[in-house]
């Protein structure tokens, strides 16, 4: 396949991640891209995508065993477009309740696990995880979500959530027996509790919005 741009963008695999649907994804939009445990190439990149399944204790032990935890804070400190998905949202956190393990502390806030029992609004107890289909509320614009119907909705699987310590933070928002962050945006860097690749259009549409986001263009 002939790439559409002659960009590089660095998929992390700490072995946590569903890297093989996102490199599919990525690829599918003629952008080059390659899944690494070096950390030097993340940080000869041009776009960095943290993708996660998983417990957070092993996620964040794998990254500092990789010297990838690092790495990704070099990559955020000097303005690289990051993306994070599911568990690749709470680990920019600085601390999540799963494992009580410290995380990389890109921003500030927790990670916490859904409360039990868990009610809706007609009196359901819900599962946890919170596992299918769901509605986010975005609100504020961002280039990483124009284009995107805000009727949409996006397949989630977790038990834990982010909690950013500051509104300025949040992009969306998500109703499953209590209000949660599910959308973040902060300087260069974007992150969602949602499984992009597998949300269908608006998913797809984040992905290619984020592959041709230059955040200093942005701000």
């Amino acid at each position: 396949m002939l790439f559409l741009y002659s960009i590089m963008i660095a998929i992390i695999d700490y072995e946590a991640g569903n890297l093989a649907s996102v490199e599919r994804v990525v690829k599918k939009f003629g952008f080059d891209c390659k899944i690494t445990q070096d950390s030097k190439e993340v940080l000869r990149a041009d776009r960095v995508i943290f993708p996660g399944v998983g417990a957070a204790g092993k996620a964040m032990a794998e990254l500092k065993r990789l010297g990838l935890d690092d790495a990704l804070k070099e990559a955020f400190y000097i303005g690289k477009p990051i993306l994070g998905i599911c568990l690749g949202t709470q680990i920019i956190l600085e601390e999540s309740e799963e494992d009580n393990t410290k995380c990389l502390g890109l921003i500030k806030g927790v990670v916490k696990l859904f409360p039990s029992p868990l009610i809706a609004q007609d009196s359901q107890r819900l599962k946890v995880p919170h596992m299918g289909w769901n509605g986010v509320i975005f609100i504020k614009k961002h280039p990483i979500i124009e284009g995107v119907n805000p009727n949409s909705e996006f397949y989630f699987v977790h038990s834990y959530y982010p909690v950013p310590a500051s509104e300025e933070y949040i992009l969306g928002k998500t109703e499953y027996g209590i209000e949660f962050v599910s959308a973040i945006a902060y300087k260069n860097l974007v992150a969602f509790q949602f499984h992009l690749e597998k949300s269908g259009e608006p998913g797809l549409k984040i992905f290619r919005n984020f592959c041709q986001w230059s955040y200093r263009n942005a701000k």
